[in-house]
């Protein structure tokens, strides 16, 4: 049982981090002028779609989304106006986390938000994606103690390293260097993106190494 989620876990990751990939490469081929530094914007609203696209229809094929309670049609689209609302409450969170971090009010609001549109993505959707649009179970996953399988282990990794990506991207901002990824938020959104990445490595690893340690109990 633990390698067969470890195994789906692994093929999941490599699936999603193709796609960070294939967002990055196709607009390069296909758009004249795009580069991940020139049109930073283009490229980080590219992931973000990329990244959104291919985890829910993953996450959906695998079953790992939680079931919806009830079968009606109402039901179906109220959890997906939920989730949809969840997705941008979350970018005006980070949004104004980030503000208040430092980043500039109103010179530079679009990059900001773009910047929170990318952290949502690569955190907010996948507790979206595992959870359900259940802040109640997102508290439980991020308590101590809190996780239930290894998907919420994951989970944790991966948010945990994405956060802390983003924050250390932040050091070289102010730094003298006068290079082209000091220039705001692209470093912030590199080390997100490079944290992201590395959940996707470090997660599965990390759990198939201490496997007879975890142990899970319905709460």
């Amino acid at each position: 049982m633990w390698d067969h989620e470890i195994r789906a876990m692994a093929s999941t990751h490599a699936i999603i981090a193709a796609s960070v990939f294939m967002a990055t490469v196709l607009p390069a081929v296909l758009l004249p002028g795009f580069s991940v530094y020139g049109t930073h914007l283009l490229w980080l609203y590219s992931v973000s779609a990329a990244v959104t696209a291919v985890s829910v229809a993953v996450f959906w094929l695998l079953g790992i989304t939680p079931p919806a309670k009830k079968h009606t049609l109402g039901y179906k689209l109220s959890r997906l106006l939920r989730s949809c609302l969840y997705f941008f409450l979350s970018c005006l969170f980070f949004h104004t986390v980030v503000v208040l971090y430092g980043a500039p009010l109103i010179e530079s609001a679009l990059e900001t938000f773009s910047l929170a549109v990318l952290l949502t993505s690569l955190t907010t959707l996948r507790c979206l994606c595992v959870l359900g649009p259940n802040v109640q179970a997102w508290i439980r996953v991020f308590s101590r103690h809190g996780a239930m399988s290894v998907w919420d282990t994951c989970l944790q990794i991966t948010v945990a390293c994405t956060l802390v990506g983003a924050w250390v991207g932040a050091f070289p901002i102010p730094l003298d260097w006068d290079r082209p990824w000091q220039v705001w938020p692209v470093s912030c959104s590199f080390g997100s993106l490079f944290g992201y990445l590395t959940g996707l490595v470090a997660a599965p690893a990390w759990i198939h190494y201490h496997r007879k340690q975890l142990t899970y109990k319905c709460k």
